[in-house]
């Protein structure tokens, strides 16, 4: 666990309240100390869930307050708003190429990396119980009985959270492709970040906090802490870096991210993630409340979402800003992902 500051350390009104199980949290949490932007962290634990009951409009982590006293939920507006209204290093570079590819990797990693982090954190009973402990503990936070009371509440926890396999797709029919997809997932990444410390070169990217925060979160529990750090020393390092994020260079160049970037774009994008958020688009739009899909000759099932249908028309509107940049566009292409880029007919 990572030091953090105290409401008598900072000058800021930023605080964010949060679990650092949660990756969402973590996201915006590595955001805030990228910027240099001072803050306090609040757990979501007992003592503080009037606070959160009182501010919080869904029951969701994070919950950022500003200095106004204004407060957001949603890690990717949060970053996006902050990004607008503070100084320091941009975590979006000027070639509209790259800028692009970073808004994709965010939505790729908050919407699809969760899939893999969460049906691993709570399908192994080793990992379901490290976790069920882990809150338990910030849960109970400065109760005098809190010692006591750990192992029921960790208990509770896992019975509470199993359940909700059913909303990351961890189910028996879809744990195959989404084991693969970890494992294939790890080791493109660890080619990639071999040559270069973060996403998009030298420093970080939008991209870099979507995609790492359900990578953190997976290393922070047992069965794939072990598999990453036995088979993905570079990714390792990378995921350890992004704790505390630093502009330690300049982005790169479309041409020479390309040759490790393509086979997640063609593998990992264009086979799973982005088929599963059009079938999902598609359903949502024709009222069923199941996706179905096939995905590498298999079948993917899933419970239908708005919210990712939502987040897909806005990562198709972002796509039409620059749509007419010839190299992404042939990138896209040539790794079959540019046909989710286009709007469909919806059922």
């Amino acid at each position: 666990m990572t030091a953090r500051p105290t409401q008598s350390e900072t000058t800021s009104n930023y605080r964010l309240m949060g679990l650092e199980a949660s990756p969402y949290t973590m996201k915006v949490d590595a955001y805030l100390k990228y910027k240099g932007l001072p803050y306090e962290w609040v757990i979501r634990n007992l003592k503080n869930e009037k606070l959160f009951q009182t501010h919080a409009k869904v029951q969701l982590i994070p919950l950022l307050f500003f200095p106004s006293g204004e407060t957001m939920q949603d890690s990717t507006l949060i970053i996006e708003r902050l990004e607008r209204e503070e100084d320091g290093p941009s975590i979006h570079p000027d070639d509209k190429a790259l800028w692009f590819l970073s808004c994709l990797f965010e939505e790729f990693g908050d919407e699809w990396c969760n899939k893999l982090m969460f049906f691993q954190r709570w399908f192994y009973e080793t990992d379901a119980k490290a976790t069920g402990k882990r809150l338990a503990r910030d849960r109970l936070q400065g109760q005098w009985w809190g010692a006591l009371a750990r192992p029921l509440v960790a208990h509770l926890v896992v019975r509470r959270m199993v359940p909700r396999l059913v909303y990351s797709g961890g189910n028996e029919t879809n744990i195959p492709q989404l084991k693969q997809s970890f494992i294939d997932l790890c080791a493109m990444l660890d080619q990639h970040f071999l040559a270069r410390p973060y996403l998009l070169g030298g420093r970080p990217c939008f991209g870099d906090f979507g995609l790492w925060c359900n990578l953190y979160e997976a290393w922070t529990d047992p069965t794939a802490k072990a598999y990453i750090e036995a088979n993905s020393p570079a990714l390792t390092a990378y995921i350890k870096r992004m704790l505390s994020p630093s502009a330690d260079g300049e982005f790169e160049t479309l041409d020479t991210l390309t040759p490790t970037l393509r086979p997640i774009l063609q593998q990992e994008m264009a086979t799973r993630f982005l088929p599963w958020m059009e079938a999902n688009h598609q359903a949502f739009h024709a009222g069923e409340a199941e996706t179905r899909l096939t995905m590498n000759g298999e079948l993917f099932k899933q419970k239908t979402f708005k919210y990712q249908a939502r987040t897909l028309d806005e990562l198709r509107r972002k796509f039409s800003t620059v749509a007419e940049h010839a190299p992404l566009t042939g990138l896209l292409r040539d790794t079959g992902c540019l046909g989710f880029m286009q709007a469909k007919e919806n059922a």
